[in-house]
């Protein structure tokens, strides 16, 4: 699974990254191929043109760090807005975590595939979802509104919307815990209003926010505000504190509802209740509990949004150029005034550079006596989740029940927690919905555990060892037996055409992500997500390791709001303007 797009911020390990295996273009004019050792594969179909080497223009007003959806919005974002930017990415495939990888005719996800929200408009749209409206582009998708669950207490269909999910609860945990979920969407329901009225689009790096955000929805704040009454309004206090609070404020303890939002929490952010956001959640279950809500699928996969992102880009005059590697930030007069690649050419960028990359692989680009002591302190110091273990599987559908879902959660032991190794699965097999994504009679699916695989157990070992290739095996199980509970006695291992293990290593090398890391631990009330801007001038940051966090619709965020910050109040008004916002 991966979360989404909606409204809501829930596309954190349902939605996260996962990593390409290796490169073979379908209907795509990209011929570059990367070589991979250990579990060839091959990629997605996208619109960018691929040369043999750089050969784009030597210098840009803004120059992007890598294609991943951050990225990618930030700079349709600044071609709309009328800036030269320029995308510089190091692999053959655009998308970064969001990728689509394709080999013997199955296109596989690389990451997200739980998502909502991508035909949503106005305030309460997601991010993501405004900026391809700017950009002009739309993505056709394919609705549902259920996932399949195997928790200890059994299994179950879990249908989204306010009353279904009462009727597991009954089944399945009782009537303590449905008066529980009542008390508890009684309470968080009408506080979406206020976490909702503030769209992610207005916000920007400057005192300009105080117009674009602050003047521009003040009365629809105070509107949320009084339709909520005193104590509604005393509760919307507590957005921006952890999750947990609220739920201890309610008297909540039935150990089924507490371990079901743990799950939600850490599907969400990678931290369980205490550690999310209240903002977070709230948004959450705003999409997922209210009348009419459903979740979508984009026809042709994860890569399809992607394609939609660098259609936009290139709609507006942006350039993007692969296998272009960033071998550092050049800094002048303490300024960030372009980069360097690894082919010796230099990039100048007039206005700004904007990384993409995590806060430590962006800070192994900068020259050490350039950084602030205190900034690479925090860096070093900040808490990172732990990586993933992948399964990819073409497979032939003879067998497989007709009625087959698209998501499947498993949870072994509540006791250990949610946030243990081994212990949660997340399956998604979107040929149900996209059946181009699989030759006829075929689906494709992809299995992994969300963030909790320790990178310790495969640092420095060398993945061409017996060693290692036990070691695959060995905590690749429990993602086979997962599918194998969920497919049912129609499934097979040797019916599998196509078998890709992924781990650790593998998420480290293709993704660039130091300790192939799902990304900041953040908790809330602890801590915060960084901002945009940097200590250094003219150097920005976007994605999962700045505000507003992990997930598709945040790093979707993340990256309007730096090309916000980078243009004129007014320019941003005429843009909120143009979306309908």
């Amino acid at each position: 699974m991966a979360a989404t797009l909606g409204a809501s911020f829930f596309t954190p390990l349902f939605n996260k990254p996962k990593f390409v295996y290796a490169t073979k273009q379908r209907n795509s004019s990209i011929s570059a191929r990367t070589s991979v050792a250990e579990d060839a594969a091959s990629s997605s179909s996208s619109s960018v043109t691929q040369s043999k080497s750089f050969s784009g223009k030597a210098e840009a007003d803004v120059v992007v760090i890598g294609s991943g959806l951050g990225g990618l919005c930030c700079a349709g974002l600044l071609a709309r807005y009328g800036k030269d930017v320029m995308v510089l990415e190091s692999h053959d495939l655009p998308g970064g975590a969001a990728h689509s990888f394709e080999i013997k005719d199955y296109k596989f996800d690389s990451g997200p595939s739980l998502f909502s929200g991508f035909q949503s408009r106005g305030l309460q749209a997601n991010p993501l979802a405004q900026v391809l409206d700017a950009l002009g582009e739309s993505i056709p998708c394919a609705k549902y509104d259920s996932w399949m669950v195997y928790v200890p207490e059994g299994e179950f269909l879990s249908r989204i919307g306010p009353t279904e999910f009462f009727k597991d609860l009954e089944m399945y945990a009782g009537p303590d815990a449905v008066l529980e979920w009542r008390k508890l969407l009684d309470a968080i329901l009408p506080l979406s209003t206020a976490a909702m009225a503030l769209p992610p689009l207005s916000i920007r790096g400057d005192l300009g926010v105080l117009s674009t955000a602050g003047a521009r929805y003040a009365l629809s704040l105070l509107k949320s505000f009084a339709q909520m009454g005193p104590k509604g309004a005393l509760g919307a206090t507590k957005l921006l504190s952890p999750f947990s609070d609220i739920i201890n404020s309610l008297g909540l303890k039935d150990p089924f509802i507490r371990n079901w939002i743990d799950l939600l929490s850490f599907l969400l952010a990678g931290v369980k209740s205490d550690g999310v956001l209240s903002a977070e959640m709230i948004y959450m279950f705003a999409e997922w509990y209210k009348p009419g809500c459903s979740l979508e699928y984009p026809i042709g996969g994860s890569g399809a949004i992607v394609d939609a992102l660098v259609r936009g880009l290139k709609k507006f005059g942006g350039q993007i150029h692969l296998k272009s590697h960033v071998e550092n930030i050049v800094i002048e007069n303490g300024r960030a005034v372009g980069v360097k690649l690894r082919s010796g050419q230099f990039v100048r960028a007039k206005k700004a550079v904007v990384s993409n990359a995590s806060m430590w692989d962006t800070l192994k680009l900068l020259p050490k006596e350039a950084v602030p002591k205190s900034y690479e302190e925090r860096v070093e110091n900040t808490k990172q989740c732990e990586s993933f273990m992948h399964l990819h599987l073409g497979f032939d559908a003879e067998g497989i029940r007709e009625d087959l879902g698209i998501h499947h959660v498993v949870v072994n032991d509540w006791n250990r927690g949610v946030d243990a190794d081994q212990n949660v699965v997340l399956i998604s097999v979107p040929s149900v919905l996209s059946p181009d994504l699989a030759p006829p009679g075929k689906h494709i699916l992809h299995a992994y555990t969300p963030g909790t695989e320790p990178f310790q157990l495969w640092e420095g070992l060398d993945r061409k060892s017996a060693q290692y290739k036990q070691l695959k095996a060995e905590r690749s199980e429990v993602l086979w037996k997962a599918v194998e509970r969920s497919l049912g006695p129609g499934f097979s291992r040797d019916k599998c055409e196509v078998k890709l293990v992924g781990t650790p290593l593998t998420h480290q090398r293709f993704l660039r992500r130091n300790r192939g890391t799902y990304g900041p631990a953040i908790q809330a009330g602890k801590d915060s997500f960084p901002g945009h801007p940097t200590p250094i001038p003219q150097l920005y940051c976007c994605g999962d390791s700045t505000f507003p966090g992990i997930g598709v619709p945040a790093v979707a965020a993340s990256g309007a709001i730096v090309a916000n910050s980078l243009v004129s109040v007014s320019q941003h008004s005429e843009l909120l303007d143009a979306v309908g916002i």
